[in-house]
């Protein structure tokens, strides 16, 4: 055995004794919300398919008939062959649903924030991040080599302290926040208008991670359409339910959480779409994402603001309310539950028994979460049935 295999099997020894060593899980099959894994039936409660469309029949048609037109690949990085009408015509239906003048479509959500962050900022200008922030968020401020600070989660005096000295010690300096929406392993809401006036009041740049929040927010519980709602809002995520949209500079999302697809995209002023087509080094050196999928992407940004979106998305909140009735604990403020149990043995004790009640909802630990946090993290779904949900919380009682 060599040393570098020596190496390897000793840091996997050590993470099978914390209790945090990673194996990927085969499914079989995929139909709604049941999966089957190793010949099991599961209610999977895990993913992030808030509306239920990554099985929605107008996705597949639209992907098959782009496949049947442009091939199953893009061939080349969008900057020397592969932009097709289809990624064109996305960014400008995304950037008309976010309300921005302009946007840009990565591989993946991480490839945009790894791309981004570190083309906009650089040495000798501050970053200053949610201490929960999302991994793909740390890596592109850490990737910029801007000076950083860490605020504890949501805390806005501490946030505003650290604007203070940015702007005190570093005047000239770019200064730029970085956060979620909506937390992904937490599922809660950052304060979003503090935020917005926060940097305002200090010059500041605000990087907004929108990826759990697109698709889930725009309309309150029990509204649908034109019968009180504003039809169609779901795409524009949190800051634009609250009406921030064109006071954040940078909004970042996903294609592939509640809009049922894959891939990452930057929306923001036409400058800025510009300045990275130009300067993100994961835009640039990457092949891009197929048309296919692209036009996938956009069959499901048009039902995300039709009608039908509404009343999937009502469905949501209908089903996040039962589960809080069921459980007696106030309605989630988002499509994500978690329940914090602490040590790494114990989430993985609690999953393998609900994993053999037939219900799949891994154990989340450490380095996904802060160390002694360890938890399930349950995600519902508009195409979850009340019966699934209500066996869980039986369960989970």
């Amino acid at each position: 055995m060599t040393s570098f295999e020596a190496f390897l099997r000793s840091a996997l020894q050590e993470a099978e004794t914390q209790g945090l060593r990673r194996k990927l899980r085969e499914i079989d099959t995929i139909r709604g919300t049941t999966i089957t894994i190793g010949g099991r039936e599961l209610h999977n409660f895990s993913s992030n398919d808030y509306l239920g469309l990554a099985g929605h029949p107008a996705l597949a048609a639209a992907m098959a008939e782009a496949a049947g037109c442009w091939g199953t690949g893009a061939t080349a990085s969008r900057l020397i062959c592969g932009t097709t009408k289809e990624h064109a015509a996305l960014e400008e239906e995304l950037a008309a649903a976010k309300g921005t003048e302009a946007a840009l479509v990565f591989s993946t959500g991480m490839a945009a924030a790894t791309g981004a962050i570190p083309s906009l900022m650089g040495k000798g200008d501050v970053i200053i991040l949610d201490k929960l922030a999302h991994a793909c968020l740390i890596d592109g401020a850490r990737a910029s080599e801007a000076l950083l600070r860490v605020f504890p989660h949501n805390d806005l005096e501490k946030l505003k302290s650290h604007l203070k000295w940015a702007r005190e010690a570093h005047p000239a300096a770019k200064v730029m926040i970085l956060t979620e929406s909506i937390f992904s392993m937490d599922g809660d809401l950052a304060p979003l208008a503090e935020i917005v006036a926060l940097k305002e009041r200090y010059g500041a740049i605000l990087f907004l991670d929108e990826a759990h929040a697109v698709g889930v927010r725009g309309i309150p519980v029990g509204v649908r359409g034109n019968s009180g709602g504003v039809l169609g809002q779901g795409a524009r995520g949190l800051a634009g339910e609250l009406g921030l949209g064109d006071r954040v500079e940078i909004q970042m999302g996903t294609l592939g959480k509640a809009l049922g697809v894959s891939g990452g995209y930057i929306a923001g002023s036409r400058a800025l779409i510009d300045f990275l087509i130009n300067r993100a080094r994961s835009f640039i050196f990457s092949t891009a994402p197929s048309p296919a999928v692209a036009a996938a992407c956009r069959a499901a940004l048009r039902i995300v603001q039709s009608e039908e979106g509404d009343a999937l998305l009502s469905r949501l909140h209908q089903n996040l309310a039962l589960l809080a009735s069921e459980l007696k604990i106030s309605t989630p403020q988002s499509a994500i539950i978690p329940i914090i149990l602490g040590s790494e043995e114990r989430a993985l004790a609690e999953a393998a028994r609900l994993l053999e009640a037939g219900f799949f909802v891994p154990a989340i630990r450490y380095p996904t979460v802060p160390r002694n946090t360890a938890r399930l993290r349950i995600t519902l779904s508009a195409a979850h049935e009340p019966e699934q949900i209500k066996a869980l919380a039986e369960l989970m009682k």
